[in-house]
């Protein structure tokens, strides 16, 4: 009987090792892995540059305390810096350590500048910003918080799409709008370029911050570093995670100058975020997320969804509808994912659920044709069965 708490409901298989796009399991097979850690594994299983530098650290420091400088962390933010919108980062060890930074940033900001009444945050309902206290009712969803009482005040939500709500909750108690640019959990929803560019506009009109999630969808998952770069605005604030550690727990909150002015010293910190390990293997996946990479994933994505597509069109009664950007694919069913979900595993094909009857296809951000292939060969079996 296994020791750890049941909050996960875990599948009856384990891992041995893996490499790029497989994995190997403890009974023996072999495993095409398009869950690669749920967005986190961008270079697969093994990077030999993920490893030969997490390696290198190792032997020299893993750990010393933020009250001094560390050199790999200040590289990688300058790398970051010079790459993105943001003018500032704090790194962190997860995307929901990530979200919370997001969230103090926000409210200190408006704190430093003599408005201590702006602290609401308007995010999407049934969105998701990670597990803490303050992340889960940021979420809106009355399944992640039921038995989490009492309610984390300073959250506001409207539903995906209706700007008419999201307009009549501003008021002058708000910060900011917190929303996904892509929503992950919430069934690979893209939030398109004309939503986000009119939210921005909205922001910019009424004195308020904008904060775009990028923890899943971001480090070049959807093609660009950032999905947010499709609709050519620039956010104040941006949380990350997943990706940019390529399997190696990280997390970071991007912000421009203005914003990073409130967070003085002792207003945030964090023991383990930022440490010498943790920055050599970020740095060591920002030397990978190059244009190559990304005209793989917009070549392999345009390919993969194109094939899904057609499956759809074969498989109407079975898929609905054809989700995602660059590789945060969805296949939305007409019923529930789990049996679907059950096949392509027995089939070797490794995926995850979302809401709305969604199956999540995150393959590593290097992976081949090939590999695409074989999964929608798999995917095409199950179909055909089901049908």
């Amino acid at each position: 009987m296994s020791a750890l708490a049941p909050n996960y409901k875990r599948k009856n298989l384990s891992f041995v090792k893996g490499k790029g796009s497989f994995l190997l399991a403890k009974n023996g097979k072999k495993y095409l892995d398009f869950v690669q850690g749920i967005a986190v594994n961008s270079f697969g299983h093994a990077n030999k540059k993920l490893i030969n530098a997490i390696n290198k650290q190792s032997k020299k420091l893993w750990h010393v305390s933020n009250a001094f400088i560390i050199p790999e962390g200040e590289k990688l933010a300058q790398r970051l810096v010079k790459k993105t919108f943001a003018d500032a980062i704090i790194f962190q060890n997860s995307g929901a350590e990530a979200t919370e930074a997001a969230i103090k940033v926000a409210r200190r900001y408006f704190y430093s500048i003599g408005k201590e009444n702006k602290v609401d945050i308007v995010c999407i309902k049934n969105s998701f910003h990670g597990r803490t206290l303050a992340a889960i009712h940021a979420s809106g969803s009355k399944k992640m918080i039921q038995g989490f009482g009492p309610k984390v005040p300073g959250f506001k939500h409207f539903e995906f799409g209706n700007h008419k709500k999201l307009k009549k909750l501003i008021n002058k108690n708000t910060a900011a709008i917190m929303i996904e640019t892509v929503m992950g959990e919430g069934g690979i929803k893209v939030i398109p370029s004309w939503c986000i560019k009119a939210i921005k506009e909205l922001c910019v009109k009424k004195g308020i911050l904008l904060i775009l999630d990028e923890v899943q969808c971001g480090i070049g998952r959807s093609g660009k570093f950032f999905a947010f770069e499709y609709a050519g605005v620039k956010p104040d604030i941006v949380p990350i995670a997943k990706g940019i550690g390529g399997g190696f727990p990280i997390g970071a909150v991007l912000m421009t100058k203005k914003v990073a002015k409130g967070m003085i010293p002792g207003s945030h910190g964090s023991t383990f975020g930022g440490n010498p390990l943790a920055m050599s293997v970020g740095n060591a996946v920002l030397d990978q997320i190059n244009k190559k990479l990304l005209n793989n994933v917009n070549k392999m994505s345009k390919y993969f969804i194109n094939n899904l597509n057609i499956l759809k069109k074969k498989y109407p009664r079975i898929i609905k509808e054809v989700r995602g950007i660059g590789l945060l694919i969805g296949i939305q069913l007409h019923h529930d994912q789990t049996k679907f979900i059950k096949k392509l595993m027995n089939n070797k094909l490794l995926t995850i659920r979302a809401a709305e009857n969604v199956i999540r296809i995150l393959p590593p951000l290097n992976v081949k044709k090939n590999e695409i292939d074989l999964a929608l060969k798999i995917i095409k079996k199950v179909c055909s069965e089901l049908n």
